[in-house]
């Protein structure tokens, strides 16, 4: 007898008259009582989030939505002006644009705290003592000769607005745990050894307080895009009105200056 095939899964399953997600009917028990942050959140984690975990998550996502003209945004609409008939492609062709510059930073950031406190064995008790390892942190990173992620942003030099908005948050939720306290300890402390002072920029700030929430590190980038997944859509909507993207691409040709 054959080997019957079998793939587990805890995500969801269908039937002819049933749609289950993560065990439970999405018809009976999810539509219109979950919203789409705790369901984005209980997927990834495999466990339902707390309101005050919801509202933190929920934060983090609305701060990295949009940010205006960036490549990203270009990119997508740049895409749709020349495949208006491909919704799919434009927004794919944003997001692919995802990384260590643009929208990856929470990722990095998460990982690069993490990194930081799995080298301790007890995390800091005091300000003195988180600012110490922030301190040792950023040295070893200059020695290195490598950025600290999430430190400085090409248009926010002094705040990152989204920065102490989603602190506050954080706090007030009982969730600013250590990856936000050494972040904060890691603003205080990088002047001394880069000679010049950064603000905390808000894709470093969210990775910070998506780590605090339990979040695998690995998974970060995949909730920037999520986020941004919204704003491309609203700008490719905005692009249908406008036209925007076609006079991106005629100002660029049109000033191109072509040397051999």
């Amino acid at each position: 007898m054959a080997e019957e095939l079998s793939f587990p899964t805890g995500i969801g399953t269908s039937d002819a008259d049933q749609i289950r997600l993560l065990g439970h009917d999405l018809a009976a028990d999810l539509m219109g009582k979950v919203g789409f942050g705790e369901l984005a959140f209980w997927l990834v984690a495999g466990r339902r989030p707390t309101p005050g975990e919801t509202r933190v998550f929920e934060a983090v996502l609305v701060a990295l939505a949009d940010h205006g003209f960036t490549p990203t945004a270009i990119a997508a609409r740049l895409t749709y002006a020349s495949a208006p008939e491909a919704l799919q492609g434009a927004l794919a062709a944003g997001l692919l644009g995802g990384g260590s510059r643009f929208l990856g930073v929470t990722e990095d950031c998460g990982r690069f705290l993490a990194g930081v406190l799995a080298s301790v064995e007890v995390a800091p008790a005091s300000a003195a003592d988180w600012d110490a390892l922030a301190l040792a942190a950023v040295q070893e990173q200059r020695s290195a000769g490598k950025f600290v992620p999430g430190l400085g942003h090409p248009v926010h030099k002094v705040q990152d607005p989204r920065t102490p908005v989603l602190i506050a948050i954080a706090a007030e939720e009982g969730l600013r745990g250590p990856h936000l306290q050494l972040f904060e300890a890691i603003g205080r402390a990088h002047p001394a050894v880069l000679g010049r002072t950064l603000p905390l920029n808000g894709a470093g700030v969210c990775g910070a307080a998506l780590a605090d929430l339990g979040l695998p590190v690995e998974m970060l980038r995949g909730f920037a895009l999520l986020a941004r997944a919204a704003g491309l859509l609203g700008h490719l909507a905005e692009e249908r009105r406008t036209n925007l993207g076609l006079e991106i691409y005629k100002t660029v040709d049109r000033n191109a200056r072509y040397t051999s």
